[in-house]
């Protein structure tokens, strides 16, 4: 990946490097339990949030993956998060990522800053594939992934434990 943090802006967004004035929207979008019903993590405290910006932080450096702020396009309001992580650059192919605070919802913030995402990865990280697992009942991420035409792949049944049941992720792919 590139050594300088690549930037994107649109009419409607800026994807910008985490910073850490972020942690205080990482931690109320992290905490609020419609944003994390379905995503992997969670916090409590804001101390606790430093890991999450400490991750995106060390993905960069390790060339592992790499995770944008996504905010308005004057920078005055911050939507939530798109990343691509889990990057193996043998097999070039990455894992999409994405959450956005509930407000927000339903107005293409993430397809947009997700074709960002998708465009970087296969034009400048050349990777061939990208893939996305989505829990089976998260039916917003999924109507994501259908307008980023990724393909339904299969489930992987009950391959993860999340509050203590096992949970099926469906898994997604989109080709270069």
């Amino acid at each position: 990946m590139s050594k300088e943090f690549p930037v994107f802006k649109t009419g409607r967004l800026l994807l910008r490097q985490f910073k850490e004035p972020d942690l205080k929207n990482v931690f109320l979008g992290l905490s609020n339990l419609d944003v994390i019903r379905y995503y992997g993590v969670h916090f409590k405290t804001l101390e606790e949030t430093k890991k999450q910006i400490e991750w995106f932080a060390e993905l960069e450096k390790e060339e592992t993956g790499i995770w944008w702020a996504v905010c308005s396009s004057d920078n005055s309001i911050f939507y939530g998060a798109v990343g691509l992580y889990f990057l193996n650059n043998e097999l070039k192919k990455a894992e999409l990522g994405f959450w956005l605070m509930p407000e927000f919802w339903g107005q293409g913030f993430i397809t947009e800053s997700a074709l960002l995402a998708i465009e970087y990865g296969f034009r400048k990280v050349h990777l061939k594939r990208i893939e996305a697992e989505v829990e089976t009942e998260n039916r917003m991420s999924k109507r994501v992934m259908e307008k980023l035409q990724f393909i339904h792949k299969g489930t992987k049944k009950d391959c993860e434990i999340k509050n203590g049941h096992h949970i099926s992720p469906d898994v997604f792919e989109l080709e270069a």
